[in-house]
C-alpha cells in the first residue's frame, strides 16, 4: 500500500492571481508569466490505495479541481465518485464552501471537530448535503478514526482563530482550540501532517510534526506586515491567525532542523514565494522548503 497525496489547491483565499487583484505577483500571474503559474484555493486529496480518496478541506474550487484532477473523477457506473471523505480543519469560508458542490446525494464521510460541524449545522444552506447520504462524524482532538483505503487520521491543536465571519470585535488569533486544528494522516507505516493556518508553532505542534514524513504548512505570508506593506490589506499576518515565513519567530526558524520533507500550501496571492526565481522563494529553498504547486503529487 502507498500512501498518496495531491494538492488540489495551493494558495489562499483568493486563489493566484486573485480575482480583484494587481500585486506584483498577480500582474506577473495575469500576464501568463511561466514564473508565477495561477493557483487555486487550498486542499489536498490523499489516498492509501488509490481508489478511495479524501478531501482534506473542500474549497471554493473544488469542481474545477475534479476536472483537473483524474483520480477524483467518476469511474464507474451512472453515478459515483471515489471521494469517500472530507475532513476538515476549520470551518472558514475557503475550507467548507465547496461541500456544496458535493450535494448530488453522494454517500460520503465529513469529518471535523464537534465546533465546526455545528458551524455547518448552524448555517441552514449546509443542509443541501442530505444526511442520509453524508454522514457527519465529530472527532476530538488525538481521537484516531479510520478513513476508507485503509489509512487513520488524527485531528490536533494548531494555534489559530475562529472562522473571518465568526470574529467579533476582540478575537483571540492564536488560541488553541476546536475551532483551527491540523490533520495528521497515517498508513501505518508512513505520516503527513496538514497544518494550512498556524499562527505560531507551540512545542507540543513542533514535537508532533516531528514525526511526520511530510508536511504541509501554513505559507499565507513571507513577512506579517506582508499585506500592509504591499497596500492590499490593513491586517498583520497574526492577526489573520497565520505566522510569517520569515523572522526569528517565523516558520523557517520555529521547523529549522525537522527531517521531514516540509512543503508550503495556503500561500496567499502577496506572497513573493509564488513567483519562482524571487529571492523570497530562494531563501525558503535554501531551508529545505518546498512551494506547493496545483497538481503536485507526494508519494510517501
Amino acid at each position: 500500500m502507498t500512501l498518496r497525496a495531491i494538492v488540489l489547491g495551493a494558495a489562499a483565499g483568493g486563489g493566484f492571481p486573485q480575482w480583484n487583484c494587481r500585486c506584483a505577483g498577480c500582474l506577473l500571474s495575469w500576464a501568463g508569466d511561466p514564473r508565477a503559474p495561477a493557483r487555486t484555493q487550498a486542499s489536498v486529496a490523499v489516498s492509501g490505495n488509490d481508489s478511495d480518496w479524501i478531501l482534506l478541506n473542500a474549497s471554493p474550487d473544488l469542481t474545477a479541481q475534479i476536472r483537473a484532477t483524474p483520480a477524483l473523477q467518476p469511474k464507474h457506473g451512472t453515478r459515483g465518485s471515489p471521494i469517500a471523505a472530507v475532513v476538515l480543519t476549520g470551518a472558514e469560508i475557503d475550507q467548507v464552501s465547496g461541500l456544496l458542490s458535493l450535494r448530488e446525494r453522494q454517500p460520503f464521510v465529513l469529518a471535523g471537530t464537534a465546533r465546526v460541524l455545528a458551524t455547518l449545522t448552524d448555517n441552514p444552506i449546509f443542509s443541501a448535503l442530505d444526511p442520509s447520504a453524508v454522514r457527519r462524524q465529530a472527532v476530538s482532538f488525538d481521537q484516531a478514526f479510520e478513513l476508507p483505503g485503509g489509512i487513520e487520521a488524527r485531528l490536533f491543536a494548531a494555534p489559530g482563530k475562529v472562522p473571518l465571519y465568526l470574529e467579533g470585535d476582540d478575537p483571540d488569533t492564536a488560541a488553541e482550540s476546536a475551532a483551527n486544528v491540523g490533520v495528521e494522516i497515517t498508513d501505518g507505516a508512513r505520516r503527513l501532517a496538514y497544518v494550512p493556518g498556524a499562527a505560531s508553532v507551540t512545542p507540543a505542534l513542533r514535537e508532533r510534526l516531528s514525526r511526520a514524513d511530510v508536511i504541509l504548512f501554513d505559507g499565507t505570508l513571507f513577512t506579517d506586515d506582508e499585506m500592509i506593506r504591499t497596500g492590499t490589506g490593513v491586517k498583520p499576518g497574526r492577526r489573520m491567525g497565520h505566522m510569517p515565513i520569515e523572522g526569528s519567530d517565523g516558520s523557517l526558524a520555529a521547523l529549522q532542523g525537522l527531517s521531514a520533507r516540509k512543503i508550503f500550501v495556503h500561500i496567499n496571492n502577496t506572497n513573493p514565494i509564488l513567483v519562482d526565481g524571487s529571492a523570497e522563494r530562494r531563501r525558503a529553498e535554501a531551508a529545505g522548503w518546498d512551494v506547493a504547486w496545483d497538481g503536485m503529487e507526494i508519494v510517501l
